[in-house]
């Protein structure tokens, strides 16, 4: 695990902008993957610190990649915190992405100060000593 790496995995390029500009003034590195599967590859390689995750993928959905995550054969992949960020908000719809592996569940629009706050919150001790 690479401190400060984070990967977003979101097929909305407006959205993977916005995060990607927030995230990188706060001192983090981003890696975006556009679909559940390459998101799922790019988690192997880069084994990043946090995940974020939208639901609404076009290939396979953020539940299924969440569940992968959670059985993948690399233990430090497996353990990466992922947080849930989707414009799915209907009654159910957090406790499915808790469900299915996600730390946490966030709503679109997003929200930046509580997404650093997420994310900070879920960072090594040695990465956020890093970002000041």
């Amino acid at each position: 695990m690479t401190a400060n790496n984070i990967l977003y995995i979101e097929d909305n390029p407006d959205n993977m902008r916005l995060v990607k500009r927030a995230l990188e003034a706060k001192g983090y590195v981003i890696h975006g993957a556009v679909d559940g599967l390459s998101g799922l590859q790019m988690a192997e390689s880069i084994e990043p610190s946090v995940i974020l995750l939208d639901i609404n993928l076009p290939d396979i959905d953020g539940y299924e990649v969440a569940r992968r995550i959670r059985k993948h054969k690399n233990s430090a992949v497996r353990q990466v915190s992922v947080i849930a960020i989707t414009a799915n908000t209907l009654k159910g719809d957090a406790e499915k992405a808790l469900e299915a592996g996600c730390d946490v569940y966030m709503s679109k629009p997003i929200n930046i100060r509580e997404l650093w706050a997420r994310v900070e919150g879920f960072m090594p001790i040695d990465a956020i000593s890093n970002l000041f």
